[in-house]
Formats: C-alpha cells, structure tokens, sequence
C-alpha cells in the first residue's frame, strides 16, 4: 500500500477559521485537540510546531514545538507543561515563545493574526534535548518526515 504524503489535520476550528478564545493567551491558554486521518502504519512518532505568520517583527514566530508524541489519530488537548511529559510517551516539549508549553495566540495591538498547526509523522523518535527550539526540531527531523498536514486558525 502507497504511503500518502498528506496528513490530513483537523480541529475544532475549521481550517482558516478562528480559533476559540479557550485556546489562546485570553483565555485558558491550552493547546487544542488536533484530529489527525490517514497516518501512515509507518509513522513512529508525532511532532507539532505552531507558529504566528503574522507577527510585526519577527514575520514567523514560534509558539509551540513538541515531539516524540505517540502516533494516535488524536492529539488531546491541553497538553501540560514541561520539558518531558511522561503521560504522552516521553514527548518532549522545546522551547516555543520562550517557554517549554504551548503558548496561545495573543497578538499584539489588536490585529488578526494567522497560526499555522503543523504536525509531522516521523519514521523515528529524535534525540533532540528539551533546550532545542524550532530551527533544531525541523534539522533533526530532516529525512525522516513521512507526512505533513498543516491548519490554520486565525485570531484577534
């Protein structure tokens, strides 16, 4: 059976829709449910990087990096702080806006903002430590990206 390349990401939000407030720096500021389809039996792990694409300075900016999550069709939501999280098979969590957690949408200045949710199946586990940011997340996983699906909500 043919691998595909898409890996299909949903939400509670529609793609390009707006993300509830729950899920951002003006609310409860927890990750929200991802609903992944058609993973490939070849995945071994699970990542996800969220980024702002809109932010005035920075242009991308990294809120969330996570990996070493176990291959499920849903990543639950509220995922806990910390740099290694034991209850989701020693997933990892680096440092996105300066902290080992996800960090909400809270642009500044009032602006809508567009976040980008991409999660990649991986044919492996990283040895990556919990100091790695984004740039270190996406050198490691380099040849071993099975999939990418990618969602975008949008906040203001």
């Amino acid at each position: 059976m043919a691998v595909k390349n898409t890996l299909i990401v949903t939400s509670v939000f529609v793609d390009g829709g707006k993300i509830p407030i729950e899920y951002t720096g003006h609310g409860k500021d927890i990750s929200p449910k991802l609903f992944l389809s058609e993973v490939s039996d070849k995945a071994k792990t699970l990542a996800v990087i969220m980024d702002d694409i809109n932010h005035p300075i920075f242009k991308v900016y990294n809120h969330w990096t996570i990996w070493n999550l176990p291959v499920t069709q849903e990543i639950p939501e509220g995922i806990p702080h910390g740099e290694i999280l034991s209850d989701f098979g020693g997933a990892v969590q680096g440092i996105g806006y300066g902290r080992h957690r996800y960090r909400g949408p809270k642009p500044p200045f009032g602006a809508t903002h567009k976040y980008h949710y991409h999660v990649y199946a991986l044919d492996r586990r990283l040895d990556l430590k919990p100091k790695s940011k984004k740039a270190d997340l996406l050198h490691a996983m380099n040849g071993h990206i099975l999939q990418h699906g990618c969602l975008t909500g949008a906040y203001k």
